[in-house]
């Protein structure tokens, strides 16, 4: 939902699309965007779209999923191989800061990973965010809002190794531990699109995205997400966004964590 107020925002970050393009007039980039043989408008999509996240953002979401989410799977029944199921999605994950937060809280909690099996489902619709989270590769200064302990067990600096493609600007950069980058799963979803996943999800974490949607779209979308959730499943949202008047199928728990009822 792009009302006029954002008409300045749009304006500048398309016109750097432009500038790319050699082109002088929104007229043609609008013709490229209609063309059917070019795929401008991935490009245009990733321009316009909001990506600000950092590691742990709204801390009292990953204390609730250690605390009450996390217990509670260990209690659970055991599925059909024998392990404890878990799954997790990152619905809007921008660069990976958000999946990767959750990563390593259920990496922290879990002392036997072997009894479990447990996946994170990482979606965003930007291609260029999610290059950027499954390299995994962030900067120092990314890091201001990880413990110390966090630091030292989760991320190290990049092997003097061909494979890691490290530019010069990147040489104070730390990389995500595989034992949790191997926990996520990446990939590109339009949330108003179909969904290949079948769930069920113990948790959903979509925050600050249903912002930039009309009423009626977040009432679709909660009710997908509902749909895809366990019966007594979590729904993490961002500060400023709220289910009131949006869906009776979840309890408001406070702190913008919401439990399915229905």
């Amino acid at each position: 939902q792009l009302n006029q107020g954002k008409q300045a925002m749009v304006y500048s970050r398309l016109a750097r699309r432009l500038r790319a393009l050699g082109l002088t007039r929104f007229k043609d980039y609008r013709a490229l965007l209609d063309d059917p043989e070019n795929d401008e408008i991935i490009a245009c999509i990733n321009a316009i779209t909001t990506n600000l996240t950092r590691f742990f953002r709204e801390s009292h979401h990953f204390d609730h999923l250690r605390d009450e989410v996390l217990p509670k799977a260990a209690q659970g029944s055991l599925a059909g191989n024998g392990k404890r199921r878990f799954r997790l999605w990152s619905a809007g994950c921008s660069t990976g800061e958000e999946a990767y937060s959750m990563a390593m809280t259920v990496a922290e909690f879990v002392k036997t990973p072997a009894a479990w099996d447990m996946r994170i489902l990482a979606t965003d619709l930007d291609t260029q965010v999610l290059a950027t989270a499954s390299a995994g590769l962030y900067p120092k200064k990314a890091l201001d809002t990880v413990s110390a302990a966090q630091r030292k067990r989760w991320f190290a600096r990049p092997p003097d190794s061909p494979r890691f493609k490290v530019e010069d600007d990147a040489k104070d950069s730390f990389n995500i531990d595989s034992r949790v980058r191997n926990l996520i799963a990446f990939k590109q979803l339009n949330l108003l699109e179909g969904w290949p996943m079948k769930g069920p999800f113990d948790a959903i974490f979509c925050r600050n995205v249903m912002i930039y949607f009309d009423r009626e779209t977040q009432k679709t979308l909660v009710d997908r997400f509902a749909d895809l959730l366990k019966p007594d499943g979590f729904l993490y949202l961002g500060h400023s966004e709220s289910l009131f008047r949006v869906t009776d199928r979840f309890h408001h728990l406070g702190q913008t964590i919401h439990q399915r009822t229905r």
